[in-house]
């Protein structure tokens, strides 16, 4: 994150969801010194587009490469036209054998649609 200082843009749970960091978590450890953030404007464990802020909409549409973090993301944005890579942790049968995967695997995946 400090090597591209202003030039990425981190999205955070307005509150807590499960272990998703909040925008108060961001400002505690600094992480507005090397990136903006935004909130995604979700309320559930993945980020359904449609139903986030017209920041993130914004931010995310014209993005150049968008990391995603954890296996809701995974469920919730795998049909998207954009380039994403998925870090998670395989922690189902359905989203293992989806993958390739065995339950319990870390997963890296990109997506290029």
């Amino acid at each position: 994150m400090e090597e591209l200082r202003g030039k990425a843009v981190c999205a955070v749970r307005e509150k807590p969801i499960i272990n998703d960091v909040t925008m108060d978590d961001a400002l505690e450890v600094g992480l507005d010194k090397v990136a903006a953030i935004v909130s995604s404007g979700s309320d559930i464990p993945g980020t359904v587009v449609r139903n986030c802020t017209e920041e993130f909409k914004m931010h995310f549409n014209d993005a150049d490469l968008i990391i995603s973090k954890g296996q809701g993301n995974f469920e919730t944005l795998s049909d998207e036209n954009r380039p994403i890579f998925f870090i998670f942790k395989a922690k189902c049968p359905v989203v293992a054998g989806h993958t390739g995967c065995n339950v319990g695997d870390s997963i890296l995946k990109k997506q290029f649609i």
